[in-house]
């Protein structure tokens, strides 16, 4: 069951679950309970193999403008107001780690401003599409902080040499360039056309089963973090256990028998 929320607002219809950041009056900038309902949708969801896709959007023409930094040091009574804005800071990067590992195919919506946290969560998309006139940008050192929790994703999107100039100089690129850097996958030139770019990615998305997709999440997560050899022998563990899986034994029944499987009709 998904749970109530306020800072953001849910639509589960046909396998796709959409989480849109409702948050107008700030651009969708995060604040600490819009952190907490993300995870806690996600913690929901995580054993949940018929939700196939989550889609990550703003409302009102912006994506996410990053941190709500009004909000960063309004913790509790027993915290300083340092200790504040270290869990704040955190707790974002607890957030886009579970948003990384999820196990549905997660396809972000890219429009108007994707600053700061909001480009950080762009870039442990599976899919993104973006906007022509989207925003990108990590402003973080024009105002003498640190892109602390996103700058690892970033670096592992589009690598070190790109991302060092992006934040070093505060760049701010459009959907264009964001492609040409590969942080977005597709990018398009109307809601509409955003809206059959999300319609052909989520057609596809259910051609694949959806436990076979998580584990093959799983594993390519592993890469750079788990020593070589050690993760292809528990590749071909997953390998060998998703071949006589369900989804495996249908699978290749199915293409025996020239037809579609159950997971794809």
């Amino acid at each position: 069951m998904l749970p109530e929320t306020q800072e953001i607002l849910l639509d589960s219809s046909d396998g796709v679950l959409t989480i849109t950041l409702n948050r107008p009056q700030k651009r969708n900038a995060m604040n600490s309970a819009l952190v907490r309902e993300i995870m806690a949708v996600f913690d929901a969801i995580a054993d949940d193999r018929s939700i196939r896709a989550v889609v990550l959007k703003g409302c009102e023409g912006n994506f996410c403008s990053g941190g709500d930094i009004s909000d960063m040091n309004s913790g509790t009574e027993q915290e300083s107001p340092e200790q504040a804005m270290w869990n704040f800071n955190r707790n974002f990067g607890h957030m886009i780690t579970q948003v990384n590992r999820a196990p549905q195919v997660v396809i972000a919506l890219l429009e108007g401003a994707v600053l700061g946290g909001g480009f950080g969560l762009a870039c442990i998309s599976d899919v993104a599409i973006a906007d022509k006139n989207a925003m990108f940008s990590m402003p973080e050192t024009g105002l003498g902080i640190v892109p602390a929790q996103i700058a690892p994703f970033v670096v592992s999107r589009i690598g070190l040499t790109q991302a060092r100039r992006l934040a070093l100089l505060g760049e701010r690129v459009n959907g264009e360039a964001a492609r040409d850097l590969g942080i977005v996958h597709h990018v398009t030139d109307s809601p509409e056309a955003m809206q059959a770019q999300l319609d052909d990615a989520l057609k596809k998305v259910r051609r694949c089963a959806p436990e076979a997709n998580a584990k093959t999440k799983t594993l390519m997560l592993q890469v750079g973090v788990v020593e070589h050899e050690a993760m292809l022998d528990g590749a071909a563990d997953t390998f060998a256990s998703c071949l006589n899986s369900d989804e495996g034994k249908e699978g290749t029944k199915a293409f025996l028998e020239k037809r579609k499987p159950f997971w794809a009709q």
